[in-house]
Order: structure tokens, then C-alpha cells, then sequence
């Protein structure tokens, strides 16, 4: 049970606490494109199965390799993109939470 409290709390709730925190002037905006970072996930439909609730996404699927992870940091660095990279890489630590936790 805390494994799915962490894993899904990081996935629903940590942004709006991010957002509402950090980026009052665009509080809104700033929680959708957090919480959109769920988004990658879609790389799960390339795996069998599809769902494994005991594998670790992290390194597994392909929008979870180690090298997306570095793409999603360097996103960080860029005015325009900083907010994509923080979804991005809240995603990877909400997935890495579940996978020290399992």
C-alpha cells in the first residue's frame, strides 16, 4: 500500500504542490504540464506484458532509458523547456520511488 501512496502521490499530487508553490502567476498551466508528464508511459504499450507490477520501469522501457532521463535533464537548462523537463524527470523519480520500493 505505501509503495502505491508514494508511487501515485509523486505522479498526482507532488505537482500541484510544485506548482501552487513555485509558479503562482501560472500555477494552472504549470500543474497541467506536470501532471501531463504521465505521458510517457505510453512506452509501456511496446512491452510484455504491457503492465508488470513488479518490474522497474527505470531502465527498462525506452522513454525510461538512461539516456531519456539525460535528455529530460538538459531540458532543465532551457527557459522554454524547463517546465517539460521538470515533468519529465518528476515522472522518472515518481517511477524510481516505486522501484527502490518494490
Amino acid at each position: 500500500m505505501l509503495r502505491f501512496i508514494v508511487h501515485y502521490g509523486i505522479h498526482f499530487i507532488v505537482p500541484f504542490f510544485i506548482a501552487f508553490i513555485f509558479f503562482k502567476e501560472n500555477r494552472t498551466r504549470v500543474a497541467l504540464i506536470l501532471l501531463a508528464g504521465i505521458l510517457i508511459d505510453v512506452d509501456h504499450l511496446l512491452a510484455n506484458p504491457i503492465f508488470d507490477a513488479n518490474r522497474c520501469s527505470v531502465g527498462f522501457h525506452l522513454l525510461h532509458q538512461y539516456w531519456a532521463i539525460a535528455l529530460y535533464f538538459i531540458l532543465l537548462f532551457f527557459e522554454k523547456t524547463r517546465i517539460f523537463g521538470m515533468a519529465l524527470l518528476l515522472h522518472i523519480v515518481a517511477d524510481t520511488a516505486d522501484c527502490w520500493l518494490m
